[in-house]
């Protein structure tokens, strides 16, 4: 809906799919813009060079398919037409993490973080919930550049933004302080940390919860405030622990003369049983009481 009422003001706004018009809530588009629809089937590399294509035109494409799909089976058209030749195309990656986990280890979106990240120019964004997806894709469409974003969760996941709020690429949000542990989450992670914070409270540790929807670039001054006034950095992600946010936030404090201690939490270098969303995070320790269970071990080991 976001995307049509945008397409209204700015003509040059296309949508673009691999075959998952609907999965991608792109029926609404293409029945009010049917000329500025394009399904190129399934075939997620030439998505990737026909959404470029486009762009190189003066158009602004969001292209939607799979996260796996977009970072790993297009990765080498990513790199070459988004990285390096810098075209200005959204690319959406859908079901990130464990949103398509009934279909098993091929739907799983664990690695595109680590997988885009590595690419120079590209801008990856992970929104917190259908709110900040919303102004996420917004400021999308001003965004000069290539620009990934990445949705994570299912349907009736919690609601993190309730009212309005000041967004931007590259700024983090606080959501809450806390002077004994930072927990730097994103995604659907930031619901979890903020449960996982509560109970962390009842036993007397105070945690500051971040929502960090730009992975890349981070936002170091909101990095550099929590290690200037916590004891403990927490990186929690719906993706593996190797090349995602943790890595990013660890390469970024390593290189600090005061550095504070950092707790990684993420999917484990494997691959987690097929099955629904909860149960695979509850695989990987990812629910609010399990985040709150490591936090509180490797703090009382301080």
């Amino acid at each position: 809906m976001a995307l049509t009422e945008l397409a209204k003001e700015n003509e040059k706004i296309i949508a673009l799919t691999a075959d998952l018009g609907i999965t991608a809530g792109l029926e609404r588009f293409k029945t009010t813009f049917p000329e500025r629809f394009y399904n190129v089937g399934i075939a997620e590399q030439n998505l990737i060079g026909v959404s470029a294509g486009f762009a190189a035109g003066g158009f602004i494409p969001y292209c939607a398919t799979f996260s796996n799909f977009a970072a790993m089976r297009s990765c080498e058209q990513v790199r070459h037409y988004l990285g390096y030749m810098k075209e200005n195309v959204k690319v959406v990656g859908l079901g990130a993490g464990f949103a398509m986990g009934m279909f098993g280890t091929t739907h799983y979106g664990i690695e595109d973080i680590s997988a885009i990240r590595g690419i120079p120019n590209i801008t990856i964004t992970s929104p917190a919930d259908s709110t900040e997806t919303v102004k996420t894709v917004i400021a999308a469409s001003t965004f000069n550049g290539p620009l990934y974003i990445r949705l994570t969760g299912v349907m009736n996941n919690p609601i993190v933004y309730r009212g309005d709020y000041n967004f931007e690429i590259g700024k983090a949000v606080s959501l809450k302080e806390g002077k004994d542990v930072a927990i730097i989450a994103t995604g659907t992670m930031v619901a979890e940390s903020i449960k996982a914070g509560k109970i962390l409270e009842e036993v007397g540790i105070a945690a500051a919860v971040i929502d960090m929807h730009t992975i890349k670039p981070l936002d170091v001054v909101a990095i550099d405030k929590v290690c200037a006034s916590t004891k403990l950095i927490v990186t929690v992600e719906e993706h593996s622990v190797i090349g995602g946010l943790g890595s990013a936030v660890a390469e970024y404090i390593v290189n600090k003369n005061t550095r504070v201690p950092q707790l990684m939490i993420g999917i484990n270098d494997f691959f987690p049983y097929a099955g629904d969303y909860r149960y695979l995070l509850e695989q990987c320790g990812l629910t609010a009481p399990q985040i709150a269970e490591k936090i509180k071990e490797k703090h009382n080991l301080l």
